[in-house]
């Protein structure tokens, strides 16, 4: 998985799925960081809300960010079957989410970040210098925390977007992130048993 609150120390993430689902991304205390002029003019001369519905897909692409990167680390330290198979699932789904963001993004004249932002990378780094279990017991408590907090974002903004393309984002990528907090709750259970 532009951190929800604390999102990015949960999340990993992409704040953890998505987000990335969608990141980790997982992204806090922005102020419009990365909205274009073209972005911020919208925002001014058309709905009030825009400036949130902009903010939205900056937030969204630090957590998908965010849970690749963290994806990729579990692949490489996780010891146990489960946490690389859902760090496998948080790179494949949050690099294909990254790729339909930017595409919206350009659509909508929304420069979104390309880069972990200085959360994301000091929670990755807190978790690369795990290992063993604890690496795994970590990742898969971030990914849990992460994705409750991302489907309280995008749950928001689906009910709330005034721009009717990232209200329908937000609507369709809710099934993914659920899935995925199923599967690191699973995880989690796994990792806390010694599975």
């Amino acid at each position: 998985m532009k951190n929800i609150t604390n999102a990015n120390t949960l999340l990993l993430p992409a704040t953890f799925i998505i987000a990335i689902i969608l990141g980790t991304a997982s992204c806090n205390n922005m102020q419009n960081p990365g909205v274009t002029s073209a972005g911020a003019d919208s925002a001014k001369s058309g709905s009030k809300n825009m400036g949130s519905d902009a903010q939205f897909l900056v937030t969204v692409s630090g957590i998908n960010l965010e849970e690749i990167k963290l994806g990729q680390l579990a692949q490489e330290k996780g010891t146990m079957a489960h946490v690389k198979d859902l760090g496998k699932m948080m790179e494949d789904d949050h690099t294909k989410a990254q790729s339909d963001l930017n595409a919206l993004a350009l659509k909508k004249s929304i420069t979104i970040p390309t880069t972990l932002d200085s959360n994301a990378q000091t929670d990755y780094k807190k978790l690369s210098d795990l290992s063993g279990t604890d690496f795994d017991k970590q990742y898969s408590s971030m990914m849990v925390g992460g994705h409750k907090a991302a489907i309280n974002l995008f749950e928001k903004e689906s009910a709330s977007a005034n721009d009717n393309d990232i209200r329908q984002m937000a609507a369709a990528t809710l099934p993914t992130l659920r899935m995925h907090l199923e599967h690191s709750t699973e995880c989690q259970k796994k990792c806390q048993n010694n599975e």
